[in-house]
C-alpha cells in the first residue's frame, strides 16, 4: 500500500516507467512536468493536491491580505466539509452526496473569485502566483468532488514520506556518495521504507511484523513472497 522508488533524477522517464501500467486516480501534490504525460491517458484520472494550493495563498499572507485570507477562508469551508464527513463516518457514496451539497458551491465561489482577481495583481507577486498556480491546476483540484473514495489532498502521502527527510540528513555518509553511499544503496533503502510505511498505514507494529516473517522468508518461494507482505489480508498467517 505504500511503495517508495528511488530514481537518479527527476525527470519525466522515472514516473513514465513506474506507472506505465497503471491505471486509476494519480494524486500528485504539484503540477509537476512530469505528470503532464498522464493528462491525456484514457486509465488514468489526475488529481491535484488541495493543501498544496493552500500552502501558496498562507505564503502570499504577507503579500497581499485581503486576498489570500479571502482564498483561505474559502479553503477552510471545504475542509470542513471534509471534517463532517469524517465525524459522520460517512461511506464513500454518502461523502460524495456531501461534496455535491457543501463543497461544489464553494468550489465554483472560489474558481470564480481566482478568474476575477487573476488580472487584478502582479502576475510575479506571490499572490499573482498563487493564483496562477490555483487557475493552472483547477481541473485537478476541483475533482476530488466526483467520486467519494477521492481525498481532497494528498497528505497520507505527506505523512508517509516524512521519515525520508530526516532520514536522508542522518544518514549521511560524506558530500561525495551522499546519503545512501550509492545508487544501488538507495534503491534498498526505497524497499525498506515501503514495508514500514505499508505497516503503519495497516495498524501493525513494524519490528513484530518483521521479526515473524524473517524465519520465513528462506522457505518461501518467490511467486508467494506477497504472502508475507504486511497487509491485512495475511495477518492470520503470518
Amino acid at each position: 500500500m505504500v511503495c517508495f522508488d528511488y530514481l537518479k533524477t527527476r525527470s519525466r522517464a522515472g514516473p513514465d516507467d513506474f506507472l506505465k501500467n497503471f491505471k486509476g486516480a494519480l494524486q500528485t501534490d504539484d503540477g509537476y512536468a512530469a505528470y503532464e504525460y498522464f493528462s491525456g491517458h484514457k486509465d488514468v484520472t489526475l488529481l491535484a493536491c488541495m493543501a498544496h494550493a493552500r500552502r501558496y495563498f498562507e505564503q502570499a499572507l504577507d503579500n497581499d491580505e485581503s486576498r489570500a485570507a479571502h482564498a483561505l477562508k474559502l479553503i477552510q469551508q471545504l475542509y470542513a466539509v471534509e471534517r463532517k464527513a469524517k465525524q459522520e463516518k460517512l461511506g464513500f457514496q454518502a461523502r460524495h452526496s456531501l461534496r455535491e451539497e457543501e463543497a461544489v458551491p464553494v468550489l465554483k465561489a472560489l474558481h470564480q473569485w481566482l478568474k476575477d482577481n487573476a488580472t487584478e495583481v502582479l502576475p510575479e507577486s506571490t499572490i499573482g502566483k498563487a493564483i496562477a498556480y490555483n487557475l493552472k491546476l483547477w481541473p485537478r483540484l476541483q475533482r476530488y468532488t466526483e467520486n467519494g473514495q477521492w481525498s481532497v489532498d494528498n497528505n497520507l502521502i505527506e505523512n508517509s514520506i516524512r521519515p525520508v527527510a530526516p532520514g536522508r540528513k542522518n544518514y549521511l555518509l560524506t558530500e561525495s556518495c551522499g546519503f545512501a553511499g550509492s545508487h544501488q544503496a538507495a534503491q534498498h533503502a526505497a524497499l525498506i521504507y515501503s514495508l514500514p510505511g505499508t505497516c503503519k498505514l495497516n495498524g501493525i507494529e513494524p519490528f513484530s511484523w518483521l521479526r515473524e516473517v524473517l524465519w520465513k522468508i528462506p522457505d518461501t518461494k518467490l511467486t508467494n513472497l506477497h504472502r508475507l507482505l504486511p497487509i491485512k489480508s495475511n495477518l492470520k498467517k503470518v
